[in-house]
């Protein structure tokens, strides 16, 4: 008898870690955010695979390149990838508001970074400046992957509530928010460079 207990408590305990995983590969699509929320600027960089190529496997489902990205990179992590997009995004929004153009340029497509230092450049003609603190650890969803011959995309969708500072002429103001955003990052697979770049930003899809 105690040895069926003790077989029924394996079991609920491998099957707890069984769908852990499946949440965290998967997750759950949430709302967004108010219209007005703070959106990270982004550039005109596109998503899409270069001109004149196609996605490298057949699979046209969201995680389809899962398998592809895998084969060419077999050390490659969905929890790792995860953890790792969601400490680039905390770092993003941070060196953005605070007008941290180093940090932001190692980690932003040129694109991108042309996008960031315009709206940084107003801010600073205008006196302004601003801190942001996440009010508790983002949510980070792998929303879609793919291969483009050496070139890997993956989207990822965040989910996150901040408070923003910013102190100008007219004084200082606090804005609590809700942001949902979907970023998407890209790497080459073969370069010995382990990190992503941030090539795109959108407003997430309620």
């Amino acid at each position: 008898m105690a040895l069926q207990v003790l077989e029924l408590i394996i079991l609920a305990a491998l099957a707890a870690v069984v769908l852990f995983q499946l949440y965290a590969v998967l997750g759950r699509r949430v709302g967004r955010g108010p219209e007005d929320m703070t959106r990270v600027p982004a550039g005109p960089a596109s998503a899409d695979g270069p001109r004149g190529t196609t996605p490298a496997v057949s699979d046209d489902t969201p995680l389809g390149g899962l398998a592809a990205v895998r084969a060419r990179d077999p050390s490659f992590d969905i929890g790792q990838f995860l953890q790792g997009a969601r400490g680039a995004y905390q770092l993003i929004v941070k060196a953005f508001a605070a007008g941290d153009r180093s940090t932001l340029k190692p980690l932003l497509a040129p694109e991108v970074m042309d996008g960031f230092e315009t709206a940084i450049h107003q801010r600073e003609t205008e006196g302004r400046t601003e801190n942001v603190e996440f009010l508790q650890t983002p949510r980070a969803d792998l929303e879609s992957i793919s291969l483009f011959g050496d070139v890997a995309k993956a989207s990822v969708r965040f989910l996150a509530e901040l408070r923003s500072r910013s102190k100008g002429k007219d004084g200082e103001a606090v804005d609590d928010r809700r942001t949902a955003e979907v970023w998407t990052f890209e790497r080459n697979l073969k370069s010995r460079n382990p990190n992503w770049t941030l090539i795109h930003v959108d407003a997430a899809e309620a």
